[in-house]
């Protein structure tokens, strides 16, 4: 069977929505029956000593596979599920969202002068065939003051992002040079997702 040019995205990521129209990629929400990171199906905390580049991919996985055996259950249109997992790493500690202001706070103390990597796990799944990609990119911030840090937090924005910080927000005054993909920084490469939703048959024509 051949996908359809639509697909399901298990993600109710603002950010994955903007990014999937950018590209001009029609997709309906896949929506899981709790918030991601809570549902008994996918369990985000980190294996002991679990690579962070083996994590977003492993969840990324997990939330296609996932989300693939929903439209059986649910006897929806056999379509490509794209999932994806981002989080940090600095000094080898896997930093995912914060769970407080107190906790966005200290991620962003970590994080500031200092350089880290931010990592995005992609998986395209249709027919029980899953296809991953991983997209590694190096940010690195400036030393901040501790009244930008309160400011920022005060403000939100921290809370739903891994890391404590979204690129094309307000933190982008903090970002000094960025290597990689700025799309895969903010959560989807948009690069990679192309090439896998082509490898399963999706067309942008």
């Amino acid at each position: 069977m051949t996908p359809q040019n639509r697909i399901y995205l298990a993600s109710r990521s603002p950010r994955r929505h903007e990014l999937l129209a950018q590209i001009g990629v029609a997709f309906d929400v896949l929506w899981f029956r709790s918030k991601e990171r809570i549902d008994p199906e996918i369990d985000e905390t980190p294996h002991s000593g679990e690579r962070a580049d083996d994590y977003v991919l492993r969840l990324a996985q997990a939330k296609a596979n996932h989300g693939e055996r929903l439209i059986v259950c649910r006897k929806f249109t056999p379509r490509i599920v794209l999932a994806a997992d981002t989080t940090l790493e600095i000094d080898g500690d896997i930093i995912g969202k914060p769970t407080d202001s107190a906790d966005a706070t200290y991620i962003l103390r970590r994080l500031s002068g200092h350089s880290h990597r931010v990592l995005t796990g992609i998986a395209a799944c249709f027919q029980g065939k899953t296809r991953t990609a991983l997209n590694v990119s190096e940010v690195r911030f400036r030393p901040l003051e501790k009244s930008e840090i309160r400011r920022y937090v005060f403000s939100g924005e921290p809370m739903d992002k891994a890391g404590a910080y979204g690129i094309q927000g307000g933190a982008g005054l903090f970002i000094e040079h960025i290597s990689g993909s700025y799309s895969g920084i903010m959560g989807l490469p948009l690069c990679e997702t192309g090439l896998l939703l082509k490898a399963h048959g999706y067309r942008f024509d």
